[in-house]
């Protein structure tokens, strides 16, 4: 049975400790300037969730090598290593509540840094010696910036639908989470079927995180989220919070909202006038609801695995994705 327990994340305290000491061995460049932006993206406030779901997919799998936590990391290698180029494209200034590394160094630093951090990825990928582990990885990534291309073309497109947006987040969020299960098995050389189970487990957990993260843009602090509140509808990102209050409007309302994506500089007051729309029309708990059901499917994909400590760890874990403030 699902442990709906909202879990304190101090019950993974172990694993961080070993994961964030794999991380710190990243900086062996002889360029200064990769170690002084690594440390400052790669060990700030991170979540570390990625890799905790690979480790806990392979101790799932009975896995017993001893590079568990050194493979572990390249799930937020590449994450990071997303997140730099993100904030790019995005003019971010603020991540993991504090200023964006692209802030601080400039942009061009902050590309080169994520591409070092992406090839340090593969460099660790490739000491497990199996061709399928590497296959998932490249393929995860190609999805990545694929689903980052649709974000663009999508920006400010106030018909984007759900079909959209859930194809959009399924390739940005839910495939590395996704590859990071599936991967744990297949690391593990367990069955194609708990293969199969794990990868759908990760995808499911992927979306229902992504889900709650674009709830918690419109209901979040920036103290708490780590990020500035309303950061998407100011960049012109049609998520489903908003995709969902637009489709309640009259023609004539979307019209007009639709003229604030238009507009060269920001009318602060219709801004937030759209922003209470999506806060208080109802929509926020419908995907809440969603989000929930993505977890109770994951939940579902564990059947097939007996009942175990490790197992119960994961199903504990994944409610602190519905739970979860930042």
């Amino acid at each position: 049975m699902m442990n709906t327990e909202i879990p304190n994340l101090a019950l993974f305290e172990d694993h961080f400790e070993k994961i964030n000491q794999e991380l710190n061995k990243v900086f062996d460049s002889r360029v200064p300037l990769v170690e002084e932006i690594g440390k400052y993206a790669l060990l700030g406030q991170g979540k570390r969730l990625r890799p905790l779901f690979f480790i806990l997919s392979c101790q799932l799998c009975d896995y017993q090598g001893d590079d568990l936590y050194s493979l572990s990391t390249v799930f937020e290698y590449i994450h990071t290593s997303s997140l730099l180029h993100d904030d790019v494209l995005d003019n971010a200034e603020i991540r993991r509540r504090k200023p964006s590394s692209n802030q601080i160094w400039g942009n061009q630093a902050a590309v080169l840094e994520g591409d070092f951090l992406f090839s340090k990825s593969l460099s660790i990928a490739v000491s497990a010696n199996s061709i399928p582990f590497i296959s998932r990885l490249t393929e995860a990534t190609m999805h990545m910036s694929e689903g980052q291309i649709l974000e663009l073309v999508h920006t400010e497109n106030l018909e984007t639908g759900r079909d959209d947006y859930m194809q959009i987040i399924t390739a940005k969020t839910a495939v590395l989470i996704s590859a990071a299960c599936g991967g744990g098995a297949i690391i593990s050389g367990t069955s194609e079927e708990e293969e199969n189970d794990l990868t759908r487990f990760g995808q499911s957990v992927g979306i229902a995180f992504q889900l709650v993260d674009d709830l918690l843009d419109y209901t979040s602090s920036e103290e708490v989220f780590g990020k500035p509140v309303g950061k998407d509808l100011l960049e012109g990102k049609i998520t489903l919070p908003l995709i969902y209050t637009l489709a309640e409007l009259e023609p004539g309302e979307k019209k007009r909202f639709g003229e604030l994506f238009k507009k060269r500089t920001v009318d602060k007051a219709a801004y937030q006038e759209l922003l209470e729309r999506v806060r208080h029309g109802g929509v926020l708990e419908k995907i809440r609801e969603e989000a929930q059901r993505y977890v109770d499917d994951a939940a579902m994909c564990l059947k097939r695995f007996p009942d175990s400590a490790v197992k119960e760890n994961l199903l504990t874990l994944i409610q602190y994705i519905i739970h979860r403030t930042y």
